[in-house]
């Protein structure tokens, strides 16, 4: 299994990971051959990315952090709720704190964790998946700082709601890349209102509703609503702001251009001690695969090759396989594990 664009698709590809709906349904299932129809609705979708079947790499599995039917569950609930808010009513705490319970249990349950997927993300359902995202990665920061169990499911439940001031909001305002002025500051709004539909909340921690707030808070006062500064933001709150700004850099459809893990990462550590706490953004980038397994790859060697796995003590130096295709088609494979071969790098991802 490799990872490619939708816009380098051909006819006859395989399918290598579901796609669902942000219902839960299945939109494309694995193993579906990928026609001209299916590659133009992938697009209309505002799919970029996924996951097709290679036979040079049928041995490659690129895992979750987390079980697809959890994944699912949690987006199921989310959207549930969410309704329910739009309509005035009141989100179902039972199956959240629920499916909250489980995603934390199961990220405790793992004895190392290295994130290296990436979410074939549609526009249907990229608020729920970007919210489920904020969820896992906090919890993943949240457990490699340490955090007991109480503070971990407060942390996951502040998380996947970070957001939910946005449902009190107009649409098109979340969809309009091409916000005025007063537009962006009607959007900064939704830390406030998140926090006025929380905290009315008396089965949940209020620390949730100051999580919601706080998120997009920075330590050097620059954030907003109330531009706190170091000190003044709850640690829970600085650990979902972290999870937020790296989950929206490397996805579509947030109002940011999409960009690679490896450049996330170099641009979130620039910004510890500055926006972010420091150390909490050593902590987190060693949870993160700078090059997630499937991707293709440029070494400085000039061979092109695709990760193939990772090294957990050294999440930016992965196993790379790559192909000798120049003589007859021989196909010749060899794979580089850059712990072990210390001269040779990744030049540039071209997945």
């Amino acid at each position: 299994m490799r990872q490619v664009s939708v816009s380098s698709l051909t006819m006859g590809d395989v399918l290598g990971k579901t796609i669902y709906s942000s219902s839960g349904r299945i939109l494309l299932g694995k193993g579906v051959k990928l026609t001209p129809l299916y590659i133009a609705k992938l697009r209309d979708m505002g799919i970029s990315i996924l996951y097709i079947e290679d036979d040079r790499f049928n041995d490659v599995i690129v895992e979750d952090v987390i079980r697809e039917e959890h994944r699912r569950e949690a987006m199921e609930v989310l959207e549930k709720s969410s309704r329910a808010i739009r309509l005035g009513k009141d989100l179902n705490g039972f199956d959240l704190k629920k499916i909250i319970s489980t995603i934390v249990e199961e990220i405790l349950f793992k004895k190392d964790i290295l994130v290296n997927m990436m979410d074939m993300r549609s526009l249907d359902n990229q608020m729920f998946a970007h919210s489920v995202n904020v969820c896992v990665l906090s919890t993943i920061l949240g457990k490699a700082l340490l955090l007991d169990l109480e503070k971990l499911e407060t942390l996951a439940i502040g998380a996947i709601l970070h957001d939910v001031g946005k449902l009190k909001m107009d649409p098109k305002l979340l969809t309009n890349d091409h916000l005025t002025p007063e537009e962006v500051e009607t959007l900064k709004t939704h830390t406030t209102l998140g926090f006025e539909e929380l905290r009315k909340r008396k089965d949940l921690n209020l620390i949730i509703a100051h999580i919601a707030f706080q998120h997009h808070e920075h330590m050097n006062g620059t954030g907003y609503p109330r531009h706190l500064k170091e000190g003044e933001i709850h640690p829970l709150a600085q650990i979902v702001a972290i999870a937020d700004f790296y989950d929206k850099v490397t996805s579509d459809h947030s109002n940011v251009k999409r960009i690679m893990p490896h450049e996330a990462c170099e641009i979130l550590m620039g910004l510890a001690g500055v926006l972010f706490p420091l150390e909490m953004v050593r902590v987190f980038l060693r949870t993160i695969a700078a090059y997630p397994t499937g991707i293709t790859v440029k070494l400085n060697t000039g061979e092109i090759g695709v990760v193939v796995d990772q090294n957990l003590s050294m999440p930016a130096r992965p196993i790379v396989r790559v192909f000798d295709e120049s003589e007859f088609g021989s196909n010749d494979m060899k794979e580089y594990n850059m712990v072990e071969k210390r001269t040779i790098f990744i030049q540039e991802v071209l997945s």
